[in-house]
């Protein structure tokens, strides 16, 4: 939204030029007029060095350029505004209108030079302004009267001037001056307006970027919380686990535990007196026993991952590399040098858990952008390998994920490393059971 005041302004300057260019070029019309009616021109030629070709000429060129900077004025003010190329391109239509009109007035006005000077201290921004500026006050200077006219021949205002008696000549000169004080006065007054907008705007930048520190400062702290949040939810987690396999361990192993050892009491104690009583208990604590075993089988495999129930490891591994693309802008890419990745169910699912658990960490904790897996044969089991290009930490700090990948590895008798130098690594060395079967 354009500032009423500096518009208003601007509108002051156009007329007070337009009021000079005018006045100027309508004086020597009448003045000449009048000296024609009067017969005196010879007198006046006898005074003077130069005489423009023909005042009227002055004066309808001078109608017609004024007309065209009104026009100018118009369209860059309220058509084209928004549009910077259209601006500019008025800027030169502005520029070349001032020089002819200067020209047709043999410089006796160079007045029209602000005009131009506030329009592009009001348009411009940056270097360009104050190049834009140098080169309107260079204009300024070079398009004097004084100085022009120590080389060309050009007739003056001043000599139109000694046509009238002294009173009327010290008159018309002061209506002429007040139109140029006048002039230089608005043009400071619109400079000062200018910078105290830019000032004023500088300031709302100010009081904008402090809202924005504020905010930001608002959002980090967010951001923590949201950290603590989700570790508590992750030790809300670890204690819903730890209750559901002390539930299934009381189920399944505290029961079968407790009814094969009252049995083997039962054996114990009638073994010497009834062999084949102690056989039949034998054989119901075998039973019991294989019971035992395939409650604990299905409480393990609830343990394991749906995909894994569903799938083959690499796609399990893939399917979940996919998901994972889909929530985050990470670039995950996975490399298969072993051909077809089929193995126990507990080597599945620790090679599949350490791969989840790093790509967890890696875009978590080390904001990465590109995850490498890799994954090879070595002379007696697996490597694994996971790679990222994230913050990485000189000092790692073992959390429950990271030493559930400890655990898991040393189960199957495993070594597993972590470097968080140039981001982030995981390395896994994993003996591999190949040949056996198992149920």
């Amino acid at each position: 939204m354009k500032d009423k005041r500096i518009l208003g302004i601007k509108y002051v300057m156009l007329f007070l030029n337009v009021s000079a260019v005018l006045y100027v070029a309508f004086f020597i019309w009448k003045v000449t007029l009048r000296m024609r009616q009067y017969y005196i021109a010879r007198d006046f030629l006898d005074t003077v060095d130069s005489i423009p070709r023909s005042p009227l000429w002055v004066l309808t060129w001078s109608i017609v350029l004024v007309v065209g900077l009104l026009i100018t004025f118009i369209l860059r003010e309220y058509v084209f505004g928004e549009n910077q190329k259209v601006v500019y391109v008025s800027f030169g239509i502005d520029m070349l209108m001032i020089v002819v009109l200067m020209m047709v007035q043999n410089f006796n006005y160079n007045g029209l030079v602000f005009w131009i000077v506030a329009n592009l201290i009001f348009y411009t921004k940056g270097r360009g302004r104050y190049i834009s500026m140098f080169l309107a006050v260079l204009c300024y200077v070079v398009t004097d009267y004084q100085l022009i006219s120590l080389k060309y021949p050009l007739f003056s205002l001043k000599d139109y001037f000694s046509y009238y008696p002294m009173e009327t000549q010290q008159f018309l000169l002061s209506i002429y001056n007040l139109l140029i004080a006048s002039n230089i006065v608005i043009f400071i007054i619109f400079c000062v307006m200018v910078i105290q907008q830019q000032r004023g705007v500088i300031e709302e930048v100010n009081t904008l970027y402090s809202k924005l520190r504020g905010a930001n400062e608002q959002l980090q702290k967010a951001n923590m919380d949201l950290h603590e949040l989700a570790d508590v939810k992750e030790k809300m987690g670890q204690t819903k686990e730890r209750n559901r396999l002390a539930r299934e361990i009381h189920d399944t192993l505290g029961h079968t535990l407790t009814g094969i050892s009252a049995g083997l009491d039962a054996c114990i104690a009638i073994i010497d007196i009834n062999h084949e009583k102690t056989k039949e208990q034998l054989q119901v604590l075998s039973k019991v026993t294989r019971e035992g075993i395939k409650e604990v089988r299905r409480s393990v495999n609830e343990l394991r991952p749906d995909s894994l129930e569903r799938l083959n490891l690499e796609h399990a591994i893939l399917e979940m590399i996919d998901n994972m693309k889909t929530i985050t802008t990470a670039d995950i890419r996975f490399e298969n040098e072993i051909g077809n990745l089929r193995f126990a169910e507990d080597e599945e699912n620790t090679i599949f858990r350490i791969i989840q658990e790093s790509i967890t960490n890696s875009i978590r904790h080390g904001e990465a952008k590109l995850i490498i897996i890799k994954v090879s044969k070595t002379q007696d089991g697996i490597h694994l390998y996971i790679k990222d290009d994230g913050k990485g930490c000189m000092q790692m700090k073992k959390g429950f994920g990271t030493k559930h990948m400890i655990e898991r590895v040393h189960l199957l008798n495993g070594i597993i490393t972590f470097s968080g130098e140039d981001g982030f690594s995981v390395e896994a060395k994993i003996p591999i059971r190949w040949g056996e079967q198992y149920d």
